[in-house]
């Protein structure tokens, strides 16, 4: 057996250059597939922004983006080493996850439990460096990532939990900043939490054949033939919400046409989709990064234009 991981990234460095003791482990925190750190990572980069912007701070506090950086590393590879040990029956039923370390052998529970609490305590280190608002703010985030594994066993849409925990950033930005939370930051949280379900929505697309056989729940199997259709209304609710939180921050122009890009991105990928093709919709999926980067891009700019107008 190669080790090799049937949806990772093709000729990632820890395939190719990590020691091949350390490559199950790196496949456990889905190190060769960065799109999941991205994705927890982007709405605490906004929240930091769109405090930073409602501050009249020229840009986002360069510690905090650092520190939410090295977060999202550890606490995604936490969270999917977590995932992964509660799923480890059901990923050996399903072709595109079967070669993962636990179900394949690689990794023994026991193992990767310990790596679990070591990424777990760096992710706590990176916390602590918070104020006490933002601290408590993360702390409360455990919770929807302790049964997000477990819903996919008794709700229709499980991407509704995980939402709750993916899209906890964009409380954590404001709280870091200002030491509280405010409408801002509830607008932002609620829209990203739209924007996960619609992008996860899409990554089970590739999963549907495999879920039906194995008993697993999905948003995609849910919708069935109205796949589009519930991607294109999450992806409008997220724009709408997303404004709400612009609009209450105070936020300008630069903040809306990122917006407004950020939307007509997301657009192009419900125009995109299509319900069988599972290929596709990894593609769409991890193409969420950059939707996310021109958000974030829109609201540093916007911070940079008002502080030299100022």
């Amino acid at each position: 057996m190669n080790g090799n991981v049937a949806d990772a990234v093709a000729g990632h460095w820890a395939d190719r250059i990590a020691p091949a003791r350390l490559r199950p482990y790196l496949r456990l925190a889905r190190i060769e597939r960065p799109i999941g750190w991205w994705l927890l990572l982007l709405p605490c980069w906004w929240s930091a922004a769109l405090a930073a912007d409602a501050a009249g701070r020229a840009f986002p506090h360069p510690g905090h983006l650092t520190l939410f950086f090295v977060g999202a590393v550890a606490m995604r590879g936490a969270g999917s080493t977590y995932n992964d040990i509660a799923d480890r029956d059901l990923d050996a039923k399903v072709e595109r996850t079967r070669s993962r370390p636990l179900p394949s052998g690689q990794v023994s529970t026991k193992a990767a439990a310990a790596f679990l609490v070591l990424q777990a305590l760096i992710g706590l280190a990176v916390l602590l460096q918070f104020n006490g608002t933002a601290i408590l703010v993360g702390m409360a985030s455990l919770l929807p990532v302790a049964i997000y594994p477990f819903m996919k066993r008794v709700m229709p849409l499980p991407q509704l939990v995980l939402g709750l925990a993916f899209s906890w950033g964009a409380l954590m930005g404001w709280a870091a900043l200002f030491g509280r939370l405010e409408a801002p930051a509830y607008w932002l949280y609620a829209g990203t939490i739209a924007w996960v379900v619609g992008y996860d929505t899409i990554y089970a697309v590739q999963d549907i054949e495999d879920d039906e056989i194995a008993g697993i729940r999905s948003s995609a199997r849910f919708f069935g033939e109205r796949l589009r259709l519930a991607v294109g209304l999450c992806y409008g609710l997220a724009a709408a919400l997303m404004l709400g939180a612009l609009v209450t921050a105070k936020a300008g122009p630069v903040a809306l046409v990122g917006l407004g890009l950020f939307a007509a991105h997301l657009g192009r990928q419900v125009l995109r989709l299509h319900p069988r093709d599972g290929h596709g919709a990894l593609a769409l999926f991890r193409s969420n990064r950059d939707a996310g980067l021109i958000l974030f891009a829109g609201l540093v700019l916007d911070g940079l234009v008002r502080a030299v107008l100022a």
